[in-house]
């Protein structure tokens, strides 16, 4: 495959951050890319590279919660997908007004929007985890959220790998 055409197909799988693709790619492909493990793994790499200032301005292109699910501003296709698997968009009137209040509180403190790979969790799992990781530290959270973007980012790659 070609960079381009790398970049096109993988370059939406960090959040609106074409240039992980675009490192990954540069660094030149391989057959071992085809393996979304190993893909996965390059492309957290080239994340964890950027330094700290990249790697936050990624944490903050993420949608908040539920928040836009219910505002109908406009997600990314896969965070739209996502956030619906979990059922965020059936949330009753305490939990939509729970999370607001989470992501006005975990904002302030950290600078970025609460992070999660929701594929697989309840809408109670996911205010559970809110309602804990709002207590880390500012670097523990930092580190914390970089790993669920990682952890979104290989279920994105498993499923365009599959698709």
């Amino acid at each position: 495959m070609s960079a381009e055409a790398f970049v096109a197909a993988y370059g939406g799988v960090y959040e609106h951050s074409p240039w992980v693709a675009e490192a990954a790619a540069a660094q030149g492909l391989t057959q071992t890319d085809d393996n979304p493990d190993a893909l996965a793994a390059r492309m957290a790499a080239a994340v964890e590279a950027a330094g700290a200032e990249r790697q936050l301005e990624l944490l903050r292109l993420h949608p908040e919660l539920v928040g836009k699910l219910k505002t109908g501003e406009q997600l990314t296709a896969d965070s739209q997908r996502e956030q619906a698997s979990a059922r965020l968009d059936q949330c009753s009137p305490e939990e939509f007004a729970r999370f607001q209040a989470l992501n006005e509180t975990y904002n302030a403190r950290f600078g970025f929007p609460f992070i999660i790979a929701v594929t697989g969790l309840s809408r109670r799992d996911i205010l559970d985890a809110f309602e804990a990781r709002a207590l880390n530290s500012v670097e523990a959270e930092f580190r914390t959220a970089l790993d669920q973007v990682h952890r979104i980012a290989r279920i994105r790659i498993g499923a365009l790998a599959n698709g």
